[in-house]
């Protein structure tokens, strides 16, 4: 499994550029926003969430109130600044639709299906899938056939007394996925379109894709899905490789993520 950030929620640059012009910066030499310890994602949540409970316009919200959010230590003595005290008070309040606002994109490579099937039960999040039905997956394909994700308790070598079978988990896997392999070749070769010739590739073909989500939806996918909760290994995996990327980048959201279990 490989996952990447492709992108995340930045400011744009007529957002950026316009606090040049506001008077609450005046004392300072170029962009207002430069003063302000803040992420483009802390600056786009503040705006969203003081949207809803403050007469100001959303553009003049950072201009006018960034200074007093950012610069000042939190007032619940719970550590960060008072916009992380906000933060915090938000989420506990359940008013987490204003961190819908802030959304990444992942680049993720060598999955198996049967995660895809588990990754679809959750909301909210967009998928673009490798086909395996215009990609070929034949043996003389481009791709030179499918690969699959192997579980780690195939490996615990535990001997198998079934005729025909190897004498391990791990022979007994590899044999199977040798098989799906041939099969879908000969199908191939017999004409049969390979939108119909996939249907005998296994839950473990692998298959990349790229996933957006919002914060909101991530955090909840992560309470579900991260290690110790119940979950299957290769998601678990996932879900950890998410929160790394994100609170790379991020590194305010760290204690949105619950770490408990792991």
């Amino acid at each position: 499994m490989n996952v990447k950030l492709i992108a995340h929620t930045q400011l744009s640059e007529e957002f950026y550029e316009s606090f040049d012009i506001y008077g609450a910066f005046a004392e300072y030499e170029g962009n207002g926003l430069d003063r302000i310890d803040a992420t483009d994602g802390q600056v786009v949540a503040l705006t969203a969430i003081r949207t809803c409970y403050s007469p100001l316009k959303p553009t003049e919200i950072i201009p006018q109130e960034g200074a007093k959010y950012f610069g000042n230590a939190a007032s619940d003595g719970a550590g960060g600044t008072e916009a992380d005290r906000l933060f915090r008070h938000i989420t506990r309040s359940g008013h987490t639709s204003t961190l819908e606002h802030i959304t990444y994109t992942f680049a993720i490579e060598g999955v198996s299906r049967a995660l895809l099937a588990q990754l679809t039960r959750h909301r909210h999040l967009s998928f673009s899938v490798q086909s395996q039905r215009y990609v070929r997956m034949g043996s003389a394909d481009k791709i030179g056939g499918f690969d699959y994700v192997t579980p780690p308790s195939v490996d615990d070598n535990k001997a198998f007394e079934m005729e025909g079978w190897s004498d391990t988990a791990r022979g007994a896997f590899e044999t199977y996925m040798t098989a799906s392999q041939q099969a879908y070749d000969a199908l191939r070769a017999a004409g049969v379109p390979a939108e119909d010739a996939r249907m005998v590739l296994p839950n473990a073909a692998a298959c990349n894709l790229v996933m957006t989500g919002n914060l909101r939806t991530l955090l909840d996918f992560y309470a579900k899905r991260r290690p110790g909760n119940g979950a299957q290994w290769e998601i678990a995996e996932l879900a950890v490789s998410i929160r790394d990327q994100i609170v790379k980048v991020d590194p305010w959201l760290a204690p949105y993520f619950d770490v408990k279990g792991e």
